[in-house]
């Protein structure tokens, strides 16, 4: 399946959740604003969406995307792929199950060891955790589903999914919006609804596709066995960043009150581009680069994620800068209003300014760790993984008493490019992967043209002033010309002095849709 295609499919349906996360968001910041409620129900929504990124999306995508694909693709076929899917599934679930027990048991202290709250602040995160933490088992379900449609280059229904888990958020709100302890439970609750949701969602899929799984007595087989290998090193490997969300949550909220909600908001600016385009290109690049190294083309498999870093980059650069050189009108057009005052854009601006120039390392590891996975090599990112999260933990402790939230912000921007560097530099010795005359060339073009939009969008922001804190339509009106502003610049320029492949831009124009792709 062509790159551009499978990135244009999952990037498209991503951009749908973004947007309805945006309006969660939008309608969570006049509803809750900066409080206290607010932050405890972010601490608990934070928990179970850690882990299931940590367990269900990074280290289950990881170990059985390729161990599926090699099934499916080798002498047993779908038969066998399907097989292998039950017996992971038949441990799976008991592990599940056992490990939300044991943290609904034990929740009201490690909701206080990672939020430092006390009295009715703690009691009430707790409360909300309990409620939203069976989300981790449902959502971990989702992935093994996601990742068998992923592997039939089935990404629709997968790439669909998250929306749901918003849209039930947001009617959560519009149902109950009081504000307060009443609106965060109603809150808690949407989450584990929209949990249910996408599961029934991505079972109806997978039976589309012809894979209707049963359940089987948990036994250890040989493919079992496989998989536990190159998932627990993997759970660390592909989970640097999840694993020092715990450490960001831990310091965030001892910060203040007001810490969880101005980071939360800056992240979901920061969340759009790392979710439409990371997890697109890590999703499509996966099975692509572990066929190839499963049929001995290391070079085929190089050019796939060169291809990869070349649409990173051109998406990733404008996206970063210009998010850090509009980040206060943006966050004022978007959330201020009702309880989100100004001095909370004024903060939450600052924030995603800082944390956006990680942006496009965060996204080029998604590019890197296939050229590992697919080898089922999970030690050197686990390696990787350690180090970056012992120093980010020692920028945290460097920058924040001087800095405050703004130090935090700059510990994950250096952490996400220090990350990028060890991954690459290994990859590059050992011959797997290198950045070659026609991708540094193209990088470079698309360099020039992220300085032009920088320079247009200055322009822009001057131009309107205090358009972005008016009324709703003029809000509206600026970011709607701020954003088109930097577009008109810098797609145009990029095309003109070749910063992308246009022979293959121009195939994904007249390619029509695979029939394989459909659901």
């Amino acid at each position: 399946m062509n790159i551009w295609k499978a990135v244009g499919t999952i990037g498209g349906l991503t951009m749908v959740s973004r947007v309805a996360g945006f309006g969660r968001e939008m309608l969570m910041s006049r509803i809750m604003g900066a409080s206290a409620a607010a932050d405890a129900f972010l601490v608990a929504f934070r928990l179970p969406n850690t882990f299931r990124r940590l367990f269900g999306e990074g280290a289950f995508s990881a170990g059985f995307v390729p161990l599926f694909s090699q099934r499916y693709h080798g002498e047993g076929g779908a038969e066998e792929a399907k097989k292998f899917s039950e017996e992971v599934l038949a441990v799976f679930l008991p592990t599940l199950v056992l490990f939300t027990l044991v943290f609904e048991v034990i929740m009201g202290p490690v909701v206080a060891a990672i939020s430092g709250y006390g009295g009715e602040k703690l009691a009430l995160a707790t409360f909300l955790t309990r409620v939203t933490f069976p989300y981790l088992l449902l959502i971990s379900l989702v992935s093994l589903f996601s990742g068998i449609l992923n592997s039939l280059t089935r990404f629709t229904a997968a790439a669909f999914a998250p929306a749901l888990l918003n849209l039930a958020m947001l009617g959560a709100m519009l149902l109950v919006p009081d504000g307060g302890a009443v609106t965060a439970t109603a809150l808690a609750i949407g989450v584990t609804v929209g949990g249910v949701i996408q599961l029934a969602l991505l079972i109806a899929a997978a039976r589309r596709a012809g894979i209707s799984l049963r359940l089987r007595r948990p036994q250890m087989t040989p493919g079992v066995r496989q998989f536990v290998r190159v998932v627990i090193p993997a759970t660390l490997g592909a989970g640097v960043y999840q694993i020092s969300a715990f450490i960001d949550t831990f310091f965030l909220a001892r910060i203040g009150t007001g810490a969880m909600s101005w980071f939360n908001y800056a992240d979901r600016l920061n969340q759009l581009p790392l979710g439409v385009i990371g997890a697109a290109l890590g999703t499509a690049i996966l099975p692509q680069v572990s066929r190839h190294v499963g049929a001995g083309d290391n070079d085929k498999a190089a050019r796939v994620q060169g291809e990869a870093t070349e649409l990173a980059m051109l998406l990733c650069l404008p996206a970063a800068l210009a998010l850090c050189v509009a980040a206060e009108p943006l966050i004022g057009a978007l959330f201020q209003g009702g309880e989100f005052r100004p001095d909370d854009v004024r903060i939450t601006a600052l924030v995603l300014s800082i944390i956006v120039l990680g942006l496009p390392a965060y996204v080029l590891v998604k590019v890197l760790t296939p050229g590992f996975y697919s080898r089922q090599d999970t030690a050197t990112p686990v390696k990787t993984a350690a180090f970056v999260l012992l120093a980010n933990v020692v920028l945290n402790f460097v920058l924040i008493p001087p800095f405050g939230i703004a130090g935090l912000a700059a510990a994950i921007a250096i952490a996400s490019w220090l990350n990028c560097v060890i991954l690459y530099v290994i990859l590059h010795r050992r011959g797997h992967f290198r950045i070659q005359g026609w991708l540094a060339g193209r990088v470079a073009r698309q360099l020039v043209a992220a300085a032009a939009m920088v320079g247009a969008l200055i322009a822009v922001r001057m131009v309107l002033g205090d358009w972005f804190t008016g009324g709703v339509a003029k809000r509206m009106i600026g970011v709607i010309a701020i954003v088109g502003a930097g577009m008109a610049v810098y797609f145009p320029l990029v095309w003109v002095i070749g910063g992308l492949d246009k022979d293959a831009f121009k195939a994904l124009l007249r390619r029509k849709r695979p029939v394989e792709d459909a659901g």
